[in-house]
């Protein structure tokens, strides 16, 4: 039993002593008083209540410190590592706009980082450009030839405009619709691809990175291509959409004649029944007439002749069709 005593002392002992040493990081205190940086072993303690790592704290007062940064503080790094941003991406960014002589406050860069930005990385590109190659934009010149261009965009980081400013989408946006509007205004593509400079320059002068987060260095234009001839292409589209045009307008005139016609022909069958039934009415009249004495024998003799000799007349006045030839040889 005794055995087991002092056994159970000494894992409750060393189970302790590792609870201790966690709540009381003495080698993260003594790393940081060695380090020049002064912070109570009580703060490393509270620390630990408060959720905050404390080993990431002490690096970067550590770093801070040996870069000669004397505006970071440990209250302002704990508040900062509690709003959900990165300690050491800031102090980095820091140390790094120290060494290249960049304006840059930490209250400034953990704006950046609160932000959503890399805010190291922000440095990094204001010290060293980067470049961003624009996908193929097509424009179309004054004469109707299309031009394909791609551009090279150099861009460095605005560092006072990272927070709220427009992103490298709003650039290529801009540098693509400048590129359009420069190729659009030239009276010829062979303009263009003589004196490609042109397009760069006139885009560099209209100030396309105001309210963004870069600041527009140069623009290259890295290669033109000859597209389509558009133009004649709408030229054609337009003579098309003519000739269909005019097909369908003398459809409907021809329609509208057919339409016509028939009612002519309508109207002669009308007027032709109108003659038969007013023909129908003569024999009835003439019996009419024998029955009341008006008309007599010898009348209707004589207009039975008259009747003859205009079938005659008419039947001579007929032309002759010429016989067939089957029956010249028959």
């Amino acid at each position: 039993m005794e055995e087991l005593q002092s056994l159970g002392l000494i894992v409750a002992g060393i189970v302790l002593f590792f609870i201790i040493m966690y709540y009381v990081p003495i080698v993260l205190w003594i790393s940081a008083l060695v380090s020049g940086v002064r912070i109570s072993l009580i703060q490393l303690v509270l620390m630990r209540i408060r959720k905050v790592p404390p080993t990431n704290i002490v690096r970067a007062m550590i770093e801070a410190h040996k870069a000669g940064l004397k505006d970071v503080k440990r209250d302002e790094l704990e508040a900062h590592f509690l709003a959900g941003g990165h300690i050491e991406k800031v102090v980095h960014a820091l140390v790094s706009a120290a060494k290249a002589n960049i304006d840059l406050s930490f209250k400034m860069a953990t704006a950046i980082d609160l932000a959503g930005r890399d805010v190291f990385q922000a440095v990094q590109m204001s010290v060293n450009p980067k470049v961003i190659d624009t996908p193929p934009v097509a424009a179309v010149a004054k004469d109707g030839i299309q031009l394909i261009t791609k551009a090279r965009v150099t861009v460095r980081a605005n560092i006072k405009q990272l927070v709220g400013g427009a992103g490298e989408e709003t650039i290529l946006a801009r540098v693509g619709e400048g590129i359009v509007s420069s190729i659009g205004s030239s009276t010829s593509h062979k303009a263009v691809l003589e004196n490609p400079d042109s397009i760069s320059k006139l885009v560099l002068q209209k100030g396309l990175d105001a309210g963004t987060a870069f600041e527009i260095l140069s623009i290259d234009i890295a290669d033109i291509d000859i597209g389509k001839n558009i133009g004649a292409v709408l030229q054609m589209d337009q003579a098309e959409a003519d000739k269909n045009i005019a097909q369908a307008r003398a459809e409907e005139r021809r329609a509208m004649a057919v339409a016509l016609e028939q009612e002519m022909k309508a109207k002669a069958q009308e007027a032709r029944a109108k003659v038969i039934e007013a023909e129908a009415e003569v024999p009835k009249a003439m019996a009419e007439a024998f029955r009341n004495g008006n008309l007599g024998i010898m009348d209707y003799v004589k207009y039975r002749n008259i009747e003859a000799d205009t079938a005659m007349r008419e039947s001579i006045a007929k032309p002759q069709t010429p016989p067939s030839p089957k029956s010249d040889n028959k």
